[in-house]
């Protein structure tokens, strides 16, 4: 039986997101300290960077890809040395009452700072290429529309993701007074830190 677009752009893009990395984690800890929404807007920031690079591999355009690819090096340079100011910045974060969407600009620094950090992961296109190949979508045969309603498919499939994972944090929210989101604050920015010397240590 022959799977929709939609429905296998909804898988690439669950499969794509749903690996816990420094996005996760970030996703988790801002949901515990700020609330759901600020962890959820946290998540559509890195499926935003997911439903462009499947707009690349879904229209095959090579050559954005091949210079993706090529400047894996700056990519995961300027990367790595991101998540290691994440991960500084989150260890020494002061707990706080006050919500993120209260704070000026907190929301749109959750959604650009996940975004950014997507779209420096230059193993995204290739994860997104892989699955594309294993999933038979390879080629839309020139169809513009079929491409179209496959990344819509990617950026469903993402954010269903990202709205479980904070969903499934925000359970916890309630539960965590002022000390405990110390030691979560503690540590996630290890934790994102951890990544960030990983990335960097890729390099070599």
């Amino acid at each position: 039986m022959d799977i929709p677009f939609f429905l296998k752009g909804i898988i690439i893009g669950f499969s794509i997101a749903a690996p816990v990395g420094p996005i996760g984690v970030l996703c988790i800890r801002r949901t515990l300290a700020d609330g759901r929404l600020a962890g959820l807007i946290s998540g559509l920031g890195a499926a935003t960077a997911d439903l462009l690079y499947g707009c690349v591999a879904a229209f095959g355009l090579t050559f954005i890809s091949q210079f993706l690819i090529d400047q894996e090096f700056w990519l995961r340079l300027v990367g790595g040395l991101f998540l290691l100011y994440l991960g500084i910045k989150t260890f020494w974060a002061k707990s706080s009452s006050t919500a993120l969407e209260q704070k000026k600009g907190g929301l749109l620094n959750a959604y650009f700072t996940t975004f950014f950090l997507t779209l420096t992961n230059p193993l995204t296109i290739l994860s997104f290429a892989a699955i594309f190949a294993g999933l038979g979508v390879v080629n839309t045969d020139g169809v513009y529309l079929s491409a179209l309603i496959l990344v819509a498919g990617v950026f469903s499939g993402s954010t269903l993701w990202w709205f479980l994972l904070s969903g499934g944090a925000s359970f916890f929210e309630r539960k965590i007074d002022k000390q405990g989101l110390v030691w979560i604050n503690r540590v996630s920015g290890v934790v994102i830190t951890i990544f960030g010397v990983v990335a960097l240590g890729g390099m070599l």
